[in-house]
């Protein structure tokens, strides 16, 4: 299943390519993947035995139709009734898992949808991840805003209405450090109401940092929570080191961070155990930090620069749905995102039963806001994108396509007093 995965060796430098095989073939040419690296923080934690214990021994073939028929009867959804509604046995139950989870989303969130849009601000990267279109031997346009050009973004998208933005870098240290990410929240701080990071994992005194400059909340996202697939598929930086990255979001909220949000990257490896864990990671974490914003993202593969046979072959729309609702029914109060990976109609019918949050006018292109809002030419310069998004709406489309489906769409829910 990995090869499907890998860039075009056609589009990778000579030394990348050296650097490439020998990676590939020499084994003892990688870092341990479980292995901290020197700086990396650890932290003394019981989530990640937990999670991790509930997915190993995760055997969804043996579940069946009782076992949905009873978790959708039970008031409150244990982790075997969760376990239940994630197996195949669910699959003829989706009406039934649609209805539940269109009751518990209009209980705990009514009919609102929350919107906000993401920013990129540098694609570097120090990771050879092999389903990336950022990934460091990935030959691309790389680049990597300035103060200036940020806060130039900011204006573009703010005009547009949108309160929340989403800050995100490629991996790496090097080209965008912790007081780079850091003068960017300030900015983002004039500009809007809530402030969220999807960077790379750093340590708690980091977190508090980014916090102190105006970041609210952290969105990591885990990508596979199989350590041998992990393994298989990031190669090289530091990325490559599982537990630091699964604790990432515990770090965030010991540094004071208002809510932190989860992801497996569905179609990497076994998408049922992936988002068992995905759900598992909140559960266990909600109960020791109970006072925390928490949400779970749930974005699939999608086609790379270099590589458009990416996709995520085993998880359809069906798959999808499942997950979402499964997600909503056992977990009634967390936050549910769905990106702009997603088809516009997916996205249309999903907020409608059980997510609550959407991205919108989004880019994933780095200096582009301004072509993608006015239709004026920047002149080129501009960063070349992680992956390609499906739905490609402006936020007053979003807006207003929300609207003419009964909902309402909110751009802010939190007051700075």
């Amino acid at each position: 299943m990995e090869n499907r995965f890998f860039v075009d060796s056609n589009h990778l430098s000579p030394e990348a390519l050296k650097v490439k095989h020998k990676l590939e073939t020499e084994p003892s040419f990688r870092s341990n993947h479980m292995e901290y690296m020197p700086g990396m923080e650890k932290i003394e934690s019981d989530v990640c035995e937990k999670v991790m214990a509930h997915m190993s021994s995760y055997d969804y073939n043996k579940y069946t139709a009782k076992d949905v028929k009873a978790a959708l009867e039970h008031d409150a959804i244990s982790i075997e009734d969760f376990k239940a509604l994630l197996s195949p046995a669910a699959q003829p139950f989706l009406e039934e898992m649609a209805q539940r989870a269109r009751l518990e989303t209009s209980k705990h969130f009514g009919n609102t949808v929350y919107l906000f849009t993401p920013l990129y601000i540098a694609n570097y990267c120090e990771n050879y991840c092999v389903y990336c279109g950022f990934n460091c031997y990935n030959n691309i346009k790389r680049m990597k805003l300035t103060m200036e050009q940020i806060e130039h973004e900011m204006k573009i998208i703010a005009a547009s209405g949108m309160e929340e933005i989403l800050i995100l870098t490629g991996e790496s240290r090097a080209n965008s450090d912790v007081k780079y990410i850091g003068e960017a929240c300030k900015l983002a701080r004039k500009y809007f109401r809530m402030v969220g990071l999807e960077i790379y994992p750093v340590n708690t005194d980091e977190y508090a940092y980014l916090h102190e400059c105006g970041a609210d909340y952290v969105t990591v996202f885990q990508e596979t929570y199989d350590t041998e697939k992990y393994e298989k598929l990031h190669l090289f930086g530091h990325k490559r080191i599982w537990p630091y990255r699964f604790d990432a979001q515990e770090r965030a909220l010991k540094a004071g961070m208002r809510g932190v949000a989860f992801s497996a990257l569905l179609g990497l490896a076994d998408f049922r155990k992936d988002a068992l864990a995905s759900a598992l990671h909140v559960y266990f974490l909600q109960r020791k930090y109970p006072h925390a914003e928490m949400s779970l993202s749930c974005p699939r593969l999608r086609p790379i620069i270099n590589n458009d046979k990416i996709n995520p072959l085993d998880v359809h729309e069906k798959q999808l749905c499942q997950i979402i609702c499964a997600y909503r029914i056992f977990l009634p109060f967390v936050g549910i995102t769905v990106s702009s990976r997603e088809s516009a109609s997916f996205r249309n019918g999903i907020v409608k039963i059980a997510a609550t949050k959407i991205s919108a006018g989004v880019s994933t292109g780095i200096g582009d806001h301004e072509s993608k809002y006015s239709g004026k030419d920047n002149g080129g310069t501009q960063g070349d994108e992680q992956f390609e998004i499906d739905d490609n709406r402006s936020l007053k489309k979003v807006y207003d396509d929300i609207s003419d489906e009964g909902l309402q769409p909110v751009l802010n829910d939190y007051i700075y007093v």
